[in-house]
């Protein structure tokens, strides 16, 4: 079942990165579907989700330990050695993103095959815990370390509390525990507006692949995508396991820790002052990576939970 989930992204990242390459080469219209997808799209369907599915059975605590200790625990070992190897701090900070952050729509897109609105429901609240911490640690280690002449330093809180898949959550939450139905013209929109979400967002992701690795980079580039990939959202699993949480509530953590790190990592590194083209490389190597350890994982996490 995990590799029948995988087979959508797969294609869905093909075709984007071919449509990019060979048809649709203009990067405005790429940018502009983005900025659709990643304001729009995605947080629609954050509400209409999370504001109609019952979330009784969601053990949020058990989430967001499960998810938070691990990706801090992480955090803490790259930065230690790359300072004990005296790693430049663009650098450093380019594999501290590297290490932690996530492709949000491939996860959805995956959760949604593996579990339905269930799946989608329990990966936007593991994302809703997980997205403004590895914002914040991103943020604070490119302020931080990056080349501060060329980066341009935004205010912390207000990345946090402006991302809209922190706000798409925060609504469909509100909506949740509100009780009251929404009305139909609201849900039709809703539905109307989410529809796109894991299509669009996923062809996205592959567009924005870019694969050039420089020989300096490769050593750095293959353990911390070997982090990300396999060993953070294996200790996220065994901590989940341990806390109880199984189903689409374990899928969401595994999901949210083993997820290729996003494309929009780009963006990031080059506005604060990281290194870019490592983050493009790290971007890369690890969403083609992941086609083989997002099953991989998820299937080791199924067994834990049937010990």
């Amino acid at each position: 079942m995990v590799g029948t989930g995988v087979v959508p992204v797969v294609l869905l990242l093909v075709a984007g990165a071919a449509l990019r390459r060979w048809a649709l080469r203009d990067e405005q219209l790429w940018s502009g579907l983005g900025w659709l997808v990643y304001w729009v799209f995605t947080p629609a369907l954050f509400v209409s989700v999370i504001g109609q599915t019952d979330l009784g059975a969601v053990p949020a605590a058990s989430l967001a330990l499960s998810t938070a200790v691990p990706i801090v625990v992480v955090t803490g070992l790259v930065l230690g050695a790359g300072l004990v190897l005296r790693a430049p701090g663009p650098r450093l900070a380019s594999l501290v993103q590297g290490s932690i952050r996530l492709n949000t729509y491939v996860g959805l897109l995956l959760a949604s095959a593996l579990h339905g609105a269930a799946g989608v429901a329990a990966f936007a609240l593991a994302g809703a815990l997980v997205v403004p911490l590895v914002n914040v640690i991103s943020v604070v280690a490119l302020t931080r370390l990056g080349d501060q002449v060329a980066g341009v330093r935004p205010s912390l809180p207000r990345e946090v509390v402006t991302n809209p898949f922190v706000l798409g959550c925060a609504a469909g939450l509100l909506v949740n525990a509100a009780g009251v139905p929404l009305p139909a013209p609201v849900v039709a929109s809703l539905d109307v507006l989410s529809a796109p979400a894991l299509a669009c967002g996923t062809l996205v992701a592959g567009a924005a692949l870019r694969l050039r690795l420089r020989r300096s980079e490769v050593a750095a580039v293959l353990v911390v995508s070997g982090v990300k990939l396999v060993v953070l959202p294996l200790a996220a699993a065994w901590a989940a396991t341990g806390l109880g949480v199984a189903g689409a509530a374990l899928t969401g953590v595994v999901l949210a820790c083993a997820l290729p790190t996003a494309p929009s990592s780009y963006v990031l590194a080059a506005r604060l002052g990281g290194d870019a083209p490592l983050t493009a490389s790290l971007t890369a190597v690890q969403t083609v990576a992941s086609v083989l350890t997002l099953p991989a994982v998820l299937s080791v996490a199924q067994l834990l939970a049937t010990r």
